[in-house]
């Protein structure tokens, strides 16, 4: 029974909890969180298993042996697609549940006076990267134009929109951070 305070601390992190949000929703001290995740005290089973329901795991899975590998390649498969043939364009979620991340990485493609959806502001921060044509990033009052093989980078504590400013269709991939808000 080594290594459960290291397990605990790793669930903990990957539901990106702090010890002392992990103690209030388990009625435990933080300083006790400190104490399970160093091995250095040992719950009982009732606190033990308050712990695993508060971090989503299953005892089974918890003492499962096997190594949970996380996902590193994502393939086409794995991808979504929508188009909004209105606003002209097509964006292709390109990493799955990438909403529930730090980033969420996207392949926009823009018609032809196509735009994206606008955005309020928020703490996000937002980088393109122009494969294909010219686009328009309006943030705020302000406009700026990135071409093919430019790369555009912000903070997104204005509204913003990414419009094409191109005679065709533009093609980016885009990551946005998690707002926080």
């Amino acid at each position: 029974m080594n290594k459960i305070g290291h397990k605990i601390k790793n669930l903990r992190l990957t539901k990106g909890l702090t010890q002392e949000e992990l103690g209030e929703r388990t009625d435990l001290s933080k300083g006790y969180i400190s104490q399970l995740e160093n091995d250095l005290s040992s719950p009982s089973l009732e606190t033990f298993l308050d712990i695993l329901e508060v971090l989503g795991c299953s005892p089974k899975d918890f003492f499962d042996e096997k190594q949970a590998v996380q996902k590193v390649v994502y393939q086409a498969v794995d991808q979504t697609d929508y188009t909004d043939e209105d606003m002209g364009y097509h964006v292709q979620w390109l990493v799955p549940e990438s909403n529930e991340k730090d980033m969420e990485p996207i392949r926009l493609v823009l018609e032809k006076r196509g735009a994206f959806k606008s955005f309020e502001p928020s703490l996000s921060e937002t980088f393109a990267y122009v494969l294909k044509g010219c686009i328009k990033v309006r943030l705020g009052h302000r406009c700026y134009t990135a071409n093919q093989g430019e790369a555009i980078y912000f903070s997104a504590s204005e509204s913003h929109q990414i419009m094409n400013d191109f005679d065709g269709a533009s093609e980016l991939i885009l990551v946005a951070t998690e707002s926080y808000l």
